[in-house]
């Protein structure tokens, strides 16, 4: 099997491209400005460019493709609204359709901001969405163009990604940005009225090639099982560090001036991913675990 990747350079697309290769998965990739450290095929490519992209199918012909690129900056989408629909709207469901006229199962990664934030309880794959900035609302346009695609189309939507990259095996994310404040030794204000389940990009990138390999279409929720406050997560990264939790304080989300509105509760409920593949998902200490090296001092 062969598998384009969309997206190289970021950090969930590295770590794709690093779990194709650990499982000996031939793999293609593309990036947007900055190469990867992959020794693999690798092309600059813009996923707006509809003929270049038909071009990378006819010279790798891959066996399935996946959509690991889009204009992630929140704020940036609200000051560049067209470019937001562009990439995380319109371009998606043209690159599923031209994946189904060749009959190569297409997947996109999308976002747990699709919801505006108002549940208490957490949200099913069925639930309604209604996304409360551009961002979010980009990538629900995303979704579905994806999803309205005549071919085999998965949705993976997750939260609050973080990880190491799979080139430079560098800790990227809001960890990072904790652990190296503690080892500063500076004050860490998190919030404390926002909920989310973070999703470990590496975990994510095996769940993602599970779904593949078994041929699973439709929507799927990927992120840990642990519904959490920002806060809450730099306690768990405090103690794997063995730094001050002293150090990390409460704020909220009104302390700090933002272009864009962020939900404050968007926890996922992985049970149809964990029914379909036949296993749990992980909790947040478990994924921090995984990479508990990178918070050794």
């Amino acid at each position: 099997m062969t598998v384009l990747v969309l997206g190289a350079g970021g950090l969930l697309g590295s770590s794709l491209v690093s779990r194709c290769l650990d499982r000996s998965i031939g793999v293609v990739g593309t990036y947007h400005s900055t190469p990867p450290s992959f020794e693999i095929p690798l092309e600059k490519h813009d996923i707006r460019q509809t003929t270049s992209f038909r071009a990378l199918l006819d010279e790798y012909q891959p066996d399935a493709v996946v959509n690991c690129a889009a204009l992630t900056d929140v704020d940036g989408c609200e000051s560049d609204q067209k470019t937001a629909f562009e990439v995380n709207g319109t371009a998606p469901g043209e690159l599923a359709n031209e994946c189904a006229t060749r009959d190569i199962p297409f997947v996109h990664v999308s976002t747990d901001y699709v919801f505006d934030g108002d549940a208490t309880e957490l949200y099913d794959e069925k639930a309604s969405t209604d996304p409360i900035q551009i961002y979010g609302e980009s990538k629900l346009a995303g979704e579905e163009a994806v999803r309205n695609a005549d071919g085999d189309t998965l949705v993976a939507r997750l939260s609050f990604v973080y990880g190491v990259r799979g080139d430079t095996d560098t800790l990227v994310g809001f960890p990072s940005w904790v652990r190296d404040t503690l080892r500063a030794g500076d004050e860490v204000p998190l919030f404390v009225d926002q909920h989310l389940t973070p999703t470990r990009a590496g975990q994510a990138a095996e769940t993602i090639l599970d779904l593949l390999e078994i041929g699973a279409t439709g929507l799927y929720h990927v992120a840990s099982r642990s519904c959490v406050t920002p806060y809450e997560f730099g306690h768990e990264i405090a103690r794997l560090q063995g730094a001050n939790d002293g150090l990390i304080t409460e704020s909220e989300q009104s302390d700090v001036s933002r272009a864009a509105d962020r939900p404050a509760y968007t926890c996922l409920d992985v049970t149809a991913v964990e029914d379909e593949l036949g296993r749990r998902q992980p909790t947040l200490e478990a994924d921090l675990r995984a990479i508990e090296a990178q918070f050794q001092t």
